[in-house]
């Protein structure tokens, strides 16, 4: 097989190259077991990706991994694409939309091995899920994560909001509220501020919302600040990490028995059959609770408030000295 494979083969229309080089050092995987996987998983990984701008995680040979937005020139004319204003590097970025097998085949062919899409669909202005990421501290356990999921499912709950999990396929987990799309983004990140302090009030000892990593002390992050122009892992895309574990969905009642390892381009696929647990666990689409709105107006921004605090301690240091 080795001879023969290696001068590529076609799939879908996409000639596919090198099949059997390592994806990268630790990976125990090929570029062909991430294509078999892509191929296999598209009917579920493509409607979390359509109509999305997709940032997408490439790992070239003998190269470090590397985040692409902008479709390289040579991409071919059937990928589907889309024109965002980039208001940081003041410029127009084409992104690919992976609305097709075809496309995602071209991706996993271009040794694109994690999939980012945005939280906004192409050409829409609103977010269509409130999104809470969870950071175990260094060192951590994963099951410290799953804790402060079940806080942020609790918070959620007060507002009379739902949502659904998913492993990040590193070492935390991922909450994914579906919205209705009339919220603005301005609204979404407040109240995604909300949801991580009212989290954070049920059990302080075990989580966080401090954005400065010395003063989590051991606690897990909620990172809030998945929101507006950010993107986030998409469920069932493979990751980067030693094994090419996958962000898979895991029901709230199982949350205890797994661990972020136990899914793989090799194991996933398997844990599947015939389903889609992600699409069947997630809630109907729900307004966004005004309350959530109100109070996360009065929470600073993380990243702001970070940078503010650091030049305070900054300049109180010089002053010590």
């Amino acid at each position: 097989m080795g001879g023969m494979a290696d001068k590529g083969e076609e799939r879908d229309g996409v000639k596919l190259t090198n099949l059997d080089q390592e994806l990268f050092s630790d990976a125990g995987a090929t570029k062909r077991d991430l294509v078999d996987y892509l191929d296999a998983v598209t009917d579920r990984i493509l409607p979390v990706l359509r109509d999305r701008p997709l940032s997408v995680i490439r790992l070239l040979r003998g190269q470090d991994k590397f985040m692409q937005k902008n479709l390289p020139k040579y991409t071919p004319d059937w990928v589907p694409r889309t024109s965002v204003w980039a208001e940081a590097s003041h410029r127009e970025v084409t992104y690919g939309l992976c609305n097709d097998h075809r496309t995602l085949l071209w991706f996993g062919n271009q040794r694109a091995i994690e999939y980012h899409p945005a939280l906004m669909l192409a050409g829409q202005t609103a977010p269509t899920h409130l999104i809470m990421d969870l950071d175990p501290p260094e060192g951590g356990a994963f099951q410290l994560a799953v804790q402060a999921a079940r806080l942020v499912r609790e918070a959620l709950a007060s507002a009379g909001m739902s949502g659904a999990v998913k492993t990040s396929g590193a070492k935390g987990v991922h909450v994914f509220v579906p919205l209705d799309g009339k919220s603005d983004p301005e609204e979404v990140a407040a109240a995604t501020r909300a949801v991580a302090a009212r989290a954070e009030r049920i059990d302080p000892e075990l989580a966080t919302t401090a954005f400065i990593r010395e003063d989590r002390h051991g606690k897990v992050f909620l990172d809030a600040t998945r929101a507006g122009g950010a993107t986030v892992i998409a469920a069932y895309s493979p990751r980067v990490r030693p094994g090419v574990p996958v962000s898979f969905p895991v029901a709230w009642d199982d949350l205890d028995n797994v661990k972020p390892s136990d899914f793989t381009v090799h194991t996933a696929l398997s844990r599947l059959s015939d389903g889609d647990p992600w699409a069947a666990a997630m809630p109907e689409p729900q307004p966004l609770d005004q309350g959530l709105i109100d109070e996360g107006r009065t929470i600073p921004v993380a990243r702001v408030q970070a940078m503010h605090e650091g030049k305070r301690r900054a300049k109180a240091r010089r002053e010590a000295g």
